[in-house]
């Protein structure tokens, strides 16, 4: 299964919305990878394994479960996961590509690629379950760019930051 989308995180139009450098994007999604337990709910602990470059292999622990996975930083660009496919788990992938169309605007691009077969004429149960799982996605997302807003301003009150 496929599933892409954007969130935008500078509205110059809404004065609202607190805007964000691209630095501090760009040291949120540093954050997200390096101290994931932050941003992933139930992720108990996460052990980096190794670090060559700009890339690092971590362990994630969910309880007794362990999943593995590769991240590979585009230093000012993207970050890319790549989880190992294992029998209880899906592989896949997931990209965060920060887009800055001009000096006023800035999104995220989410992109997921998985393991989950994705069928050309779905039946509504596997038509509901890929929406569900999409729309697990871009809540978690949208909860990571909160997070980045509030790490990027010092913020810890509830109010909606996206």
């Amino acid at each position: 299964m496929n599933f892409e989308h954007l969130i935008q995180i500078n509205d110059p139009q809404n004065p609202l919305v607190q805007s964000l450098t691209r630095e501090q994007l760009w040291e949120g999604l540093v954050l997200r990878a390096e101290q994931p337990q932050l941003f992933v709910l139930g992720l108990d602990r996460c052990d980096i394994l190794s670090r060559d470059g700009d890339s690092m292999e971590r362990e994630l622990h969910y309880g007794q479960a362990v999943v593995r996975d590769r991240v590979t930083l585009h230093p000012q660009s993207s970050v890319r996961y790549d989880i190992l496919p294992t029998a209880e788990y899906v592989g896949g992938s997931l990209t965060m590509a920060i887009e800055e169309p001009d000096a006023q605007q800035l999104f995220l691009r989410f992109t997921y690629s998985t393991t989950l077969p994705e069928q050309a004429n779905p039946t509504p149960d596997e038509r509901q379950t890929q929406e569900i799982v999409k729309s697990a996605y871009r809540e978690s997302d949208i909860d990571t760019v909160h997070l980045i807003r509030q790490f990027a301003h010092g913020r810890n009150d509830d109010k909606p930051l996206h």
